[in-house]
Formats: structure tokens, C-alpha cells, sequence
């Protein structure tokens, strides 16, 4: 028999896709040992897939790296994507990185007329091109299998030549010591790159960003003009983003 928080285990990871252990303890309130325990007869019954420290639908656990992350805390992301998208104009010009958060912004763009957008994603790029009048331009470089997105000096030299009005990024770890950062090499260079060649440079995440250390360091918060997410990240974070000037915004259904 399969219990009331069965039934929770099963709509959070139908609402994000794969999450983890103490992800699902935290949502549930509960210990990461009753969650173990709650998991086994889902997975007995083929229901989830254990991996890693974490847990995923049956029938998701064959999807590429990206699509999984598209599907964790979606409707942040969503909500995050749709404030900025109001911030952008018809005709402005706008450089993307690579990431969930930023698609999800490609795909609140999609109404908007006569952009000019920079990338090194694939996903981005094929989103907006070929629609409204659009420009998009592609850096290139070696193509990721996990992303379809390019990384490397040729794709840094290619976003050099551009200066946009509107330069965004993702990030997968924000805290109050090292600020925005990331765990892959490539990935804060062309990241921090980005945010070089913007009027207005903004890093958008979600919240269970916050608190995390990764392995490479993009920049400190005086590095950018504008941190959006969808809650309050904790005192030291708002602090430390309030010491170096930064413009912190709380992206809400009612803005």
C-alpha cells in the first residue's frame, strides 16, 4: 500500500524531474533515512529510478543531462525567465549563455519582435531564430554532447566582437564568500565574458542556488549590475550583494 507521501515523492519529481535525497527531505520535511525508506517501494514497483544520491521517474531517467535540468524547479525558472523577458524591448540586444535558466528566457522571448541575440547555445539559437525578425548569431567551438553548446577561446573570441544591451547568465552556485560561480572551467570563463560585454549585465537563478560552492569562480557580485531569483537568498548572500551595489530583484507572479 503506497502512502499519502508516496504520492508526494512521485508529484515533486513529476514537477522537477531528478532530484535528490535531501532535496526531497527538505520539500517533505521529513529525514533523508524516512525518505530512503519511502523510495524503496517505488522503486520495487518500477515507479523511480535510484541514482546517485537521488531519484527519478522511470520514465526520465533516459533523458539527456540538459532536458533533466530543464525539468528541476521548472516553475522558478518560468517565473524567473518571464520577469526578464518584460525588462527587454523590441529590438533589443541580447547575449545569452548556455543553461536551463536562460532557455527558459529564450522561450519567454519568443513574442518579442526584431531581437538581435548572441549565444553559444544551441538551444537558444534554434528557439529564436528564423522568428520575428530576429538576428541570432551563434559562437562556435567544440558543441558539448550534455548542452549543444559551444565552449573554448574561439567561441570567447567570437562574443568579443559584440556589445549588447542586455548580457544574461545562469549559474549553478551562488554564495556570499566567492559570489557567482560555476563547476566547470569553460563555462565560468565564457560566462564571465558575458557579462563583460553588456550595458546591463544580469545573473538569473533560482534559489536553491544559493549556499553552494562550485569549483570555479565567475566573478564577485560587483562583477554585474543585476542578481534576479525567484525567493530572498539568505542574510550573508543579500548582504554581500547589497555591499557591492548590486541591484538584487525578486522576480513574483505580480511582476
Amino acid at each position: 500500500m503506497l502512502s499519502k507521501r508516496h504520492g508526494d515523492i512521485l508529484r515533486v519529481l513529476n514537477d522537477q524531474g531528478t532530484v535528490t535525497i535531501t532535496a526531497l527531505a527538505e520539500r517533505l520535511g521529513v529525514s533523508t533515512e524516512t525518505v530512503r525508506r519511502d523510495v524503496k517501494p517505488l522503486t520495487d514497483l518500477g515507479k523511480v529510478v535510484r541514482m546517485h544520491g537521488a531519484v527519478s521517474l522511470t520514465g526520465h531517467s533516459g533523458e539527456a543531462p540538459f532536458e533533466r535540468r530543464m525539468r528541476e524547479n521548472a516553475p522558478e525558472k518560468r517565473l524567473i525567465a518571464k520577469y526578464v523577458a518584460t525588462t527587454i524591448r523590441d529590438g533589443d540586444s541580447v547575449m545569452m549563455d548556455t543553461g536551463t535558466t536562460t532557455s527558459f528566457l529564450a522561450r519567454e522571448l519568443l513574442a518579442h519582435r526584431r531581437l538581435t541575440v548572441v549565444t553559444n547555445s544551441s538551444d537558444i539559437a534554434r528557439t529564436l531564430a528564423t522568428v520575428n525578425g530576429n538576428k541570432v548569431y551563434m559562437a562556435g567551438g567544440e558543441l558539448r554532447s550534455d548542452s549543444g553548446a559551444a565552449f573554448g577561446v574561439s567561441a570567447i573570441e567570437f562574443i568579443n566582437r559584440f556589445s549588447v544591451n542586455h548580457a544574461v547568465i545562469s549559474t549553478g552556485a551562488v554564495n556570499a564568500q566567492s559570489g557567482v560561480m560555476d563547476y566547470d572551467l569553460e563555462e565560468a570563463e565564457f560566462a564571465r565574458t558575458v557579462l563583460s560585454r553588456g550595458e546591463r549585465s544580469l545573473v538569473i537563478t533560482d534559489h536553491t542556488k544559493f549556499g553552494r560552492n562550485g569549483l570555479v569562480g565567475v566573478c564577485g557580485f560587483k562583477g554585474f549590475s543585476e542578481l534576479v531569483t525567484d525567493s530572498r537568498p539568505p542574510k550573508n548572500v543579500t548582504r554581500a550583494i547589497e555591499a557591492a551595489g548590486t541591484i538584487l530583484t525578486l522576480a513574483t507572479p505580480d511582476n
